[in-house]
């Protein structure tokens, strides 16, 4: 794993690259100042717990000063590795969206679908989970403010990529951290690509979460997946647009042959004719580290069969 790379974003804030799966740019955690001592926001998967510690070691950090930590929902790669640092972070009360919580705290169902749907990979990529301490970790809603120094964090409800998701607006930035609510846009991306997996991938409430980020009139992104972009109006917006197409794409693919298979070759081919091939090839070996089109299928296939929109199959599921 790479040495984990400190970014400064101004206004004493930080991007801790956890150089996921060896690489650079893939999965951020953001750390914040407060009155006394830090906040930080996403831990990343259990496999990331080395790096984060030593990042915040070069953010000039010790884990004793970090007194909050939130994550945006309970995926591994954004709050598997919660419970492996709760013991490094002895003065940090740990934040998820209440319907999250349980899960933190037992997590052997969230590890069992993770390994069902990671397969042979899991246990080198993310690592396996920590129960944690019930008495260390708060329920989060939506609609709560937390003050930093220089300003308040803002916790907005966020579902659609899942039902435990929640966004944090940082208002003395006006920068909204944003999960995987507004998708996955890394490093030479020229948009956020969808993020739509299963099992609870809901498109009216995307949508809706994405015009609740909007009203809070952010100008700048904080993606987990990766980094920092200025134009967070006009990206709200292009996301909405790309999840649309990608949901016209695949219904149109499954109502033909209602499989992941032909839904995830549907979706490529889409990608190919919007940028070339050459393009969507790079694109693909890169995203699909964290977000890949298989995913994407699964949970658009799932989302259809849901809505009634194709007939229930199990044909090509992963």
């Amino acid at each position: 794993m790479p040495a984990p790379e400190v970014h400064e974003l101004g206004r004493d804030r930080r991007l801790i690259d956890l150089g996921f799966r060896g690489t650079s740019g893939l999965i951020g955690s953001y750390v914040l100042p407060l009155e006394e001592g830090w906040a930080i926001v996403e831990t990343g998967p259990t496999r990331c717990r080395e790096a984060l510690l030593h990042g915040l070691g070069v953010a000039g950090i010790e884990p004793r000063e970090v007194r909050q930590v939130f994550v945006t929902h309970i995926h591994l790669d954004h709050a598997g590795g919660a419970g492996a640092v709760e013991g490094d972070l002895p003065n940090a009360v740990f934040y998820a969206h209440e319907s999250g919580v349980a899960h933190l705290v037992n997590p052997a169902k969230l590890e069992a679908s993770a390994r069902r749907a990671w397969g042979a990979v899991y246990d080198q990529i993310l690592g396996p989970l920590v129960p944690m301490d019930p008495q260390r970790i708060r329920p989060l809603h939506g609609g709560e403010v937390f003050p930093l120094k220089d300003g308040d964090l803002k916790v907005l409800a966020t579902p659609g990529h899942a039902r435990h998701h929640v966004s944090f607006f940082d208002a003395p930035s006006a920068a909204m951290l944003t999960g995987d609510s507004a998708g996955v846009r890394l490093p030479g991306s020229d948009r956020a690509r969808p993020a739509v997996p299963p099992p609870d991938l809901d498109l009216d409430q995307l949508f809706a979460s994405l015009r609740a980020m909007a009203a809070m009139d952010p100008h700048r992104l904080w993606y987990t997946h990766f980094g920092s972009y200025p134009d967070a109006m006009e990206d709200l917006r292009t996301y909405r647009d790309s999840v649309q197409e990608w949901a016209d794409v695949g219904l149109a693919a499954a109502r033909h042959d209602p499989s992941v298979d032909a839904i995830s070759r549907a979706l490529r081919e889409h990608e190919i004719g919007r940028m070339g091939a050459d393009a969507a090839r790079r694109s693909d070996a890169i995203e699909d580290l964290v977000s890949g089109v298989e995913m994407a299928a699964m949970g658009l296939l799932r989302y259809y069969e849901v809505k009634g929109l194709v007939r229930a199959s199990t044909k090509g599921r992963v």
